[in-house]
């Protein structure tokens, strides 16, 4: 079957399926990122969650902009900006790949280890304060 758009070209779906049918590069660098960046996701709603009216401890999103998204539409707001903010890097990595692969490999590898501090430092928080 040949999927082609009302002006004969191809459409858009023939093109993803295309431009899917070869390997990503850095796909093992980009798979960890996407797993530590999960991994904050994850601890960021546990802490902001968890902190309650009853306890005395109350835990605060330190990123402005992200605070932002998390005062306007709540902790699904938060989720939504910050997978949003993955694969906009993830995207970016992508396309630097395509020229200069060390380059994205380095930006990849720079971006895991800072989120991977952040989850840390969460996990932390959290030892810290049961």
């Amino acid at each position: 079957m040949n999927e082609m758009s009302h002006d004969d070209r191809p459409s858009a779906v023939r093109g993803l399926a295309l431009a899917l049918r070869f390997r990503l590069p850095l796909e093992v660098e980009t798979g960890l990122f996407i797993l530590a960046s999960a991994l904050d996701v994850f601890m960021t709603r546990y802490l902001i969650t968890s902190s309650t009216s009853t306890s005395h401890i109350s835990f605060v999103e330190g990123n402005p902009i992200a605070r932002y998204f998390l005062d306007s539409w709540g902790p699904d707001g938060l989720t939504w900006f910050k997978f949003g903010l993955v694969a906009v890097v993830s995207i970016i990595c992508q396309v630097i790949a395509r020229r200069k692969i060390d380059v994205a490999r380095r930006v990849l590898l720079f971006a895991t280890v800072a989120v991977m501090g952040v989850v840390i430092y969460s996990v932390v928080l959290m030892v810290q304060h049961i």
